[in-house]
């Protein structure tokens, strides 16, 4: 779950394009680069700096700046080899992986990273008590180390989605020097593969990476520390970017991203992202709301909202209106057919429900201004047909908490994206899946979601996905709203910053110039 932002300019789906600041003027070497710290501001602190355990996109941010992955992807969303010397070689029917490794990669602590290190990162993902990868991982029977520079996967079957898996945080591989230290204690003081290794944490406000001596690509880091400073507020934040107090801003919000491109000062990058926005309502057995027990006041909650509106009054009209999972830039998507926004269907389906009007929501929202805007926008729209919508303001951890434990009645969230689709679905709208806010149980849909990841056929995958989002809408436990375009604002002297449509930007080759 993430919070999200929005720029300037209209909303394609061509801009899954690789987004790069300015290249140095007329090549040359600019005096001082590389020998500065560069501080980043991000709205929502991570939770745990273990990869096993780790589980908001603020964690996925930052472990790009320390902690490498097996793969990961290009600017076109294409996975790619990482620490991995190569694409994976399959055999057995697809349930045999041999993944080859990179030779001579040292992790920051100075211990080499060989097949043995990968399988004790994937071991402890699989088994650990409440690790948050063993469900990205189930595909997984068990890890053997082939040789020193290759690892094997078996698999229970064949798995579509794993490879992407292996590009995400289930790809981390941590030091096995370090998980023999620190055991369950890893997060606080982690160590794998990466241009920046871990210095210093100050909960709630910053964290601290120094430049490794040990990364195998050191040559092109320039930078020689990155701090993450977590300022929540949007516009704080940007008055901290022009004062120069911090030389980049993730996840600006709309009006402060047109506002430092009008003024020219500062410059803004954007991603048209994989990611998108939803409310999770609570369909459980045992909830007691009104929403949870009837699917015909769940369908007036969804008419009464007008996604196109909320675009505009929260978002400037950046985000890209939706009612699936599925971004544009997936080549398996299938275009939705939306709930239409319809005020007096929505007044006529409250009144024939029974329930005493105003009929009582509690929105569960994220702090944050942006996320405050957008509660009270739908507040408005829900009251017009009979609701009285009470927002409660709640931090993200806590929020995420709460909301696997049920103790919730709708929660305003939102999902950063995968890659393949798998990973906007499954642990989503599955039974029982860690992310499955809502707690519906569709065995229809768990088939549907199943045979989508155990076939590689992309025509017969697109018709699962497309079907299991159809019953996600009917039932109505999972309203989507728009896919995100988020921004990052940055200090005119700072370049090389890569900014990818996974929404995550890459500080590796950035540097600083005077």
């Amino acid at each position: 779950m993430r919070p999200r932002t929005l720029a300037a300019g209209a909303v394609a789906a061509s801009a899954a394009l690789l987004l790069t600041a300015c290249s140095t003027p007329g090549g040359g070497a600019i005096a001082g680069a590389g020998s500065d710290t560069l501080v980043i501001s991000t709205p929502t602190e991570p939770d745990s700096l273990d990869p096993t355990f780790a589980d908001t996109f603020a964690a996925r941010m930052v472990f790009t700046s320390f902690c490498e992955k097996l793969y990961d992807v290009d600017s076109h969303l294409k996975i790619v080899p990482q620490l991995a010397a190569g694409m994976p070689k399959m055999s057995d029917g697809g349930r045999t992986m041999d993944i080859p490794l990179r030779k001579g990669i040292r992790f920051n602590d100075g211990t080499p990273l060989d097949a043995a290190a990968v399988k004790t990162t994937l071991d402890r993902d699989l088994t650990a008590k409440a690790s948050a990868r063993a469900g990205e991982l189930n595909a997984v029977s068990r890890v053997e180390v082939k040789d020193p520079d290759t690892v094997r996967l078996v698999l229970k079957h064949p798995s579509a989605p794993l490879l992407s898996q292996l590009a995400d945080r289930s790809g981390l591989v941590m030091s096995p020097t370090a998980l023999k230290k620190l055991g369950a204690r890893f997060g606080t003081a982690p160590v794998c593969v990466g241009p920046f290794s871990f210095k210093s944490r100050v909960s709630g406000n910053q964290i601290s990476f120094a430049k490794s001596p040990y990364y195998y690509d050191r040559a092109k880091v320039r930078l020689s520390g990155i701090v993450y400073r977590f300022i929540k507020n949007s516009s704080v934040a940007t008055a901290n970017l022009e004062s120069g107090d911090i030389q980049a801003a993730e996840h600006l919000d709309a009006s402060d991203a047109l506002n430092l491109e009008n003024e020219g000062r500062e410059k803004v990058l954007h991603s048209d992202t994989i990611a998108y926005q939803s409310i999770s309502i609570n369909v459980r057995k045992n909830a007691k709301t009104a929403l949870s027990h009837s699917s015909g006041l769940r369908k007036a909650f969804e008419m009464s909202i007008n996604r196109n509106a909320l675009n505009q009054a929260v978002w400037n009209g950046q985000m890209v209106p939706d009612c699936g999972p599925l971004p544009v830039q997936s080549p398996l998507r299938t275009a939705p057919h939306c709930t239409p926004f319809d005020p007096g269907a929505a007044r006529a389906l409250v009144k024939k429900s029974g329930v005493k009007t105003p009929v009582p929501v509690e929105l569960m929202v994220p702090t944050g201004a942006a996320s405050q805007r957008e509660a009270q926008v739908i507040q408005s729209m829900a009251e017009d047909v009979g609701f009285k919508v009470s927002v409660r303001p709640i931090d993200l951890v806590s929020g995420l908490d709460l909301a696997r434990k049920g103790q919730f009645d709708t929660f305003l969230e939102g999902w950063s994206g995968r890659v393949d689709p798998d990973g906007d679905t499954n642990d989503i709208i599955t039974t029982g899946g860690s992310n499955n806010f809502s707690g519906s149980d569709d065995k229809t849909v768990d088939r549907l979601i199943a045979q989508a990841a155990q076939t590689n056929d992309s025509e017969k995958r697109a018709a699962l996905y497309a079907a299991a989002v159809r019953r996600v809408g009917q039932n109505r436990s999972l309203l989507y709203l728009y896919h995100d375009r988020w921004f990052v604002g940055t200090s005119d002297k700072l370049h090389g910053v890569v900014y990818p449509p996974d929404g995550i930007p890459r500080f590796k080759t950035a540097y600083l110039s005077r």
